[in-house]
C-alpha cells in the first residue's frame, strides 16, 4: 500500500492550529478546507492525463489535460463532507459520490448506512475523503465498496493517520491499488480508538457535537 506523509511547513502550520482545542468550529472548517487543498495537490500527482495541442496568442504549444473517465471523489459522511470543497477547488471537473458510514463505538466496526455512487466505476481513479484514519475500519470498507464497483486506483486523503489504521489497511486490502495521503502519522490509538495526540472528533469540531 502506498503511504505519503506530506512534509511541508504550511501543512504543519495548519495542522497545528487544527489540533489546538481553542480553535473554534468556523476556523476549524476554514483550516480543514485549506489543508485538504494542499494534501490534494500531493494526492493527484499521478492523476491520468493526455497530451493536447493548443494555440497561444503567439504560437502552437503542446500541453496536457485530464483525460476521461474523470476522477471520482467520495467523502465519507459526515466529517468527510467538510473536506469536499478543498478537494473540488483543485479538481473541479471530478465527479462526486458519497458514502455514509458509522463506527460502532463499542466494537469499532464500520458499517454503511447510505451510498450514492455511479453504478459502475470501471477503471476510475477514486479519492476517498475522511479526516481521521484511526482503526482503519471505515477506510477498509469504503475501499472495498469502490474496488467491488471496478475502481482501478484509490487514494485516501486524511488529515491524520494512526499506525494501527495503516497496518490494518495493509493487512485487509492486500495488493489492492490503494494509497493514503495524510498530513501526519500520529503516535497511537487510545483505548477508545481515538488518535493520540490527534485533534479530537473531527465531525464534532467541524459541525458541533450531535446530542
Amino acid at each position: 500500500m502506498r503511504t505519503h506523509v506530506v512534509d511541508h511547513p504550511l501543512v504543519a502550520h495548519k495542522l497545528t492550529r487544527l489540533r489546538d482545542e481553542q480553535t473554534d468550529s468556523p476556523t476549524f472548517r476554514q483550516l480543514t478546507d485549506e489543508l485538504v487543498t494542499l494534501l490534494a495537490y500531493e494526492a493527484t500527482r499521478d492523476v491520468r492525463t493526455e497530451t493536447v495541442e493548443v494555440r497561444t496568442p503567439v504560437a502552437q504549444a503542446m500541453g496536457i489535460r485530464l483525460c476521461r473517465p474523470v476522477p471520482l471523489v467520495v467523502p465519507v459522511l459526515r466529517a468527510g463532507a467538510g473536506m469536499l470543497d478543498g478537494m473540488i477547488r483543485l479538481l473541479p471537473m471530478a465527479q462526486v459520490g458519497f458514502l455514509g458510514m458509522i463506527r460502532d463505538e463499542k466494537t469499532l466496526a464500520a458499517s454503511t448506512y447510505a451510498m450514492r455512487l455511479p453504478e459502475h466505476i470501471d477503471g476510475r481513479q477514486c479519492f476517498i475523503l475522511d479526516p481521521m484514519l484511526a482503526t482503519g475500519g471505515t477506510l477498509v470498507e469504503a475501499s472495498r465498496v469502490l474496488l467491488a464497483k471496478g475502481a482501478s486506483q484509490i487514494t485516501c486523503i486524511c488529515l491524520l493517520a494512526a499506525p494501527e489504521g495503516l497496518s490494518r489497511m495493509e493487512r485487509d486490502l492486500g495488493d489492492a491499488n490503494v494509497g493514503v495521503v495524510t498530513a501526519a502519522l500520529d503516535e497511537r490509538l487510545n483505548e477508545h480508538g481515538f488518535i493520540v495526540p490527534g485533534l479530537g472528533d473531527a465531525g464534532d469540531r467541524l459541525y458541533g457535537a450531535v446530542a
